[in-house]
């Protein structure tokens, strides 16, 4: 039997069994011309997002961008999903995303990940049909198979799919770190908030701290 005072979310990671996953960082919702905010006149999409494209141009994305870098560097895994469709027509969407009127074809540009941190030939990418990664794809299956007990979660929107993809890794048995600072949501208060509800869930750390981590020995 375990000893509980030997149970800590605090680990380190090791690098042989850790992996990065972005979540929904694609064209459809982050950057300024996404078709989630083609409704919108230009005025009115930066009334009303101009915080949150502005943290993810300054902050969200450079960080994403400076973990990917580390972890390819050291042979890590990288993994992507987004939301993406199985079908033209969305049918096999959740009954959520249906609700909300989110469908991006299968195949369609706005279910691409973002140019800035485009995967390569040989990373994973998975497209989902539900806020949760581990509700709508095979992930927890293509995890285990590739070793995988520590889980790094960075992407948008942060209450949202980054929440829950937290919330899900760490009762199917991850050790989930999630990066603050390279996340990103509609403003500061909803952001906070989020961090502060699964702080019990998970570590959290900053970009720059969990490089130094990761620096070699």
């Amino acid at each position: 039997m375990l000893n509980p005072e030997a149970l800590s979310r605090e680990i380190p990671l090791d690098p042989a069994q850790s992996a990065l996953l972005f979540i929904d960082v694609q064209n459809f919702c982050a950057s300024r011309d996404g078709s989630e905010f083609a409704h919108l006149t230009t005025a009115d999409r930066d009334a009303r997002y101009g915080y949150y494209f502005d943290r993810m141009e300054t902050t969200a994305i450079p960080n994403m961008q400076r973990l990917q870098r580390r972890f390819r560097e050291t042979g890590m895994e990288v993994l992507y999903t987004t939301i993406e469709s199985l079908t033209l027509d969305g049918r096999d969407r959740s009954l959520d995303y249906k609700i909300t009127g989110f469908n991006i074809p299968k195949g369609d540009h706005a279910g691409k990940v973002i140019d800035e941190i485009a995967p390569t030939e040989n990373e994973i990418w998975l497209p989902k049909s539900s806020s949760s990664v581990f509700i709508s794809t095979h992930i927890d299956y293509i995890l285990r198979n590739l070793g995988i007990r520590q889980l790094v979660v960075s992407g948008v929107v942060t209450d949202q799919c980054v929440e829950s993809a937290v919330r899900d890794a760490c009762d199917l048995g991850y050790l989930v770190t999630l990066v603050g600072d390279a996340c990103a949501t509609y403003s500061q208060e909803r952001h906070d908030n989020s961090l502060r509800e699964i702080r019990g869930y998970c570590r959290q750390r900053t970009t720059q701290e969990l490089l130094d981590e990761l620096v070699d020995d």
